[in-house]
């Protein structure tokens, strides 16, 4: 049996890995001549300078169930941990911090400390557990009370737990900055979610970041493809589901808007309705910078993160994100900023450096956020612009160019309404009304980020139906 897959993003050749292990034989075609959607590594700004396209660094990616179970080491990844997953630099010099250790970071907050490691020891604990049940679509939970003690921090909106868990200003506004991952408004239903997994998350596994760059993780990834006899087939554009003659499963690493189009007429019309009405969220502005030293914070911490959020206060945060999606493209955006080349010394020449900054703005908007975004790291970063060598700018419509996936901008394959968290991008999940035909991109459950879930989930989905 002939099985197809259609993108190279992780979820894509992750998908691949699954049905070639099963004994099919499988074929992945990408759009564009390199392999890796959200996951490649280019010299955006200069030679010798390598910048993450899209993501950089991979938050959930040790917590991946799919990636822990493919042997994908052997086959040249590697994983670099900075010294600390996130800071985030405050007006009076100072930053408040992510620590990886539990105990660290409790006693960080100060008098927040206390409430904040209660709650989180049992799920830090058994985060491996928890991962593997909010990495799913909806289900009947195998451990119901761990994931209710999940659900008591993830249900209230973010700017509810801050109220509860953080009384100083500083802690408050970590927190912003985290949960802002989320690209929704602080005081939305599950924003707090995002924010929490990812925090439970940095003290169970890391904010890991792949030595040589994102690349790294979808050559890994198409290298042990290969070894089970898959073929991926770059520069083969699909713009119609007839290209794929007797394929069976299809399976789509793309969103309900490419869906529509590849599939025309098969679709029912009740069906190919609720696809039109799938909403995207806000999107995404990004520098990347060739740089000829190392950004001089003001904060020493700052040296030690793989991650930087640059947005001051709670209130200043909340302002950003509300305007992104209400439309408005933030006069102060929060910044969220990684430095790769502090820990990994193959992303640029000897001495120098490379930094990759984007900030939240509505889908497809327009507005140069370079002078912004700048800005924001002056603040914190006084001289940062002399050190630069070159910067390249992305827009949402040029990062759309770069990445189908990334409509308008948006890097999370959807907005974060309630209904579109649960049942995303319908009730169907990776289901399509064609036969033996399913969607593997972050459109489903369980949404971004580099982990390869969706594909994971929709291949062992597609695997059951041809058993039956």
């Amino acid at each position: 049996m002939q099985a197809c897959v259609v993108g190279s993003g992780p979820n894509g050749l992750t998908a691949a890995i699954v049905l070639a292990r099963a004994g099919l034989r499988t074929t992945v075609l990408e759009t564009e001549d390199t392999i890796g959607g959200g996951a490649r590594t280019l010299e955006l700004t200069l030679p010798g300078f390598r910048n993450d396209l899209c993501s950089a660094i991979h938050p959930m990616a040790l917590s991946s169930p799919a990636f822990a179970s493919f042997p994908l080491r052997e086959h040249g990844l590697e994983w670099i941990q900075p010294p600390l997953p996130a800071a985030h630099p405050l007006d009076d010099g100072t930053a408040a911090i992510l620590f990886r250790d539990l105990n660290e970071a409790s006693a960080h907050l100060g008098p927040d400390g206390p409430r904040y490691r209660r709650f989180l020891a049992p799920l830090v604990r058994n985060w491996p557990r928890l991962s593997r049940a909010i990495l799913r679509p909806i289900h009947i939970p195998r451990h119901p009370l761990l994931l209710a003690r999940f659900g008591m921090l993830a249900g209230p909106p973010a700017a509810v737990s801050a109220r509860y868990f953080f009384r100083s200003p500083r802690n408050r506004a970590l927190f912003a900055g985290i949960a802002a991952h989320a690209v929704m408004p602080l005081d939305a239903l599950a924003s707090g979610a995002f924010g929490w997994a990812l925090i439970i998350a940095a003290h169970a596994a890391g904010w890991p970041l792949p030595r040589g760059g994102s690349q790294s993780i979808a050559s890994a990834l198409a290298s042990y493809f290969r070894s089970l006899g898959g073929e991926i087939v770059a520069g083969a554009r699909v713009a119609s589901l007839d290209q794929l003659g007797n394929a069976s499963p299809i399976l789509l690493d793309i969103t309900p808007k490419q869906f529509l189009e590849i599939a025309g007429n098969r679709l029912p019309a009740s069906y190919r309705r609720k696809m039109e009405k799938y909403r995207y969220g806000p999107g995404a502005f990004k520098l990347d910078y060739a740089l000829r030293a190392p950004i001089p914070w003001t904060s020493p911490a700052c040296r030690n993160a793989g991650t930087v959020h640059l947005g001051g206060s709670w209130e200043e945060i909340e302002r950003s994100e509300r305007e992104a999606a209400g439309g408005i493209a933030p006069e102060k955006p929060l910044v969220l900023l990684t430095q790769p080349s502090l820990f990994d010394p193959t992303r640029a020449p000897a001495g120098q450096h490379t930094a990759w900054a984007y900030c939240h703005v509505p889908n497809g908007c327009e507005v140069d956020m370079t002078g912004r975004i700048e800005a924001q790291i002056e603040r914190f970063a006084p001289g940062f612009r002399a050190i630069v060598l070159k910067r390249t700018s992305f827009s949402p419509r040029q990062m759309e160019q770069h990445n189908a996936n990334l409509i308008g901008g948006d890097i999370m394959g959807g907005a974060h309404t309630l209904k579109q968290i649960l049942l995303r991008p319908s009730i169907g999940f990776y289901r399509t009304p064609l036969k033996n035909v399913y969607l593997c991109s972050s459109s489903t459950p369980p949404g971004g980020g580099v982990h390869g879930m969706c594909g994971y989930n929709a291949a062992h989905l597609a695997l059951g139906a041809l058993s039956h």
